[in-house]
């Protein structure tokens, strides 16, 4: 309890709020909700070296949240000093999702109910903040985790024109359920996501469910961190009784 209090106070401290009423939860997809990363870091690492692209898997995880076009270009820029064009953006992410589907089921993030009932049982909304731009997106969260989100409570690359790490996908979330920064927690698991939630002024906590470093999410800017979803679960109450509670 003591170190959920300490972080509490620095980041309150740091964002100069006087008071904190947590009234939306905004969450993370990829790593969050879905143990996909290691999918995901499969399927681009397989794509950008059959092109011939120098790249490790690792990298990817720290990839996560980014736009599909964003990561493209960031390694079109590392490995050729330029932005991809749109016609290679969308053959290079076409095959990306391909060898990402080939693999099969994408498993649930153990523990990721529990986490969405803690913040269903506190009354709080629940956004799904996510890079990816899946058309399927919806149905897909509706059958895995029912009743979790609204239908409209999605947030997704299609719907901004800058990803994560910019703070824009959180900034226009707090919009779509009208909430303050100053009443929004923010649920990531990479330092993408991270510096996004920070930079829209959430309470952001970083959930180390690959091989990402704690340290890592917390020099990206996380109020607090956590090893494991079971870990960051068996907290969030108290997280959340604490920000209330704030003097």
């Amino acid at each position: 309890m003591t170190h959920i209090k300490s972080a509490i106070k620095r980041f309150m401290e740091a964002q100069r709020y006087t008071v904190f009423e947590p009234k939306a939860a905004l969450i993370d997809m990829d790593g969050v909700l879905y143990d996909s990363m290691p999918l995901h870091a499969s399927a681009w690492y397989d794509m950008v070296t059959a092109h011939g692209i120098k790249a490790t898997k690792e990298e990817f995880f720290g990839y996560e949240g980014m736009t599909g076009a964003a990561t493209i270009n960031l390694l079109f820029e590392r490995e050729y000093g330029r932005n991809a064009t749109a016609d290679e953006v969308a053959a290079l992410y076409k095959e990306k999702t391909e060898n990402f589907h080939a693999q099969g089921d994408v498993p649930l993030m153990k523990d990721a109910d529990r986490m969405l009932d803690i913040f269903r049982q506190e009354g709080m909304e629940r956004v799904l903040v996510t890079g990816s731009g899946q058309t399927t997106l919806i149905e897909r969260i509706s059958h895995d985790y029912p009743g979790a989100f609204k239908p409209e409570n999605f947030i997704t690359s299609r719907s901004v024109a800058h990803g994560k790490p910019d703070p824009e996908p959180y900034l226009k979330a707090m919009k779509l359920v009208d909430v303050k920064p100053w009443q929004s927690i923010v649920v990531e698991n990479a330092p993408c996501g991270v510096r996004a939630g920070a930079r829209a002024g959430a309470f952001t906590v970083g959930v180390a469910t690959g091989p990402i470093p704690l340290d890592d999410l917390m020099k990206a800017g996380a109020a607090i961190a956590y090893s494991s979803m079971e870990a960051f679960v068996k907290a969030l109450p108290s997280i959340i009784a604490e920000l209330r509670a704030y003097k």
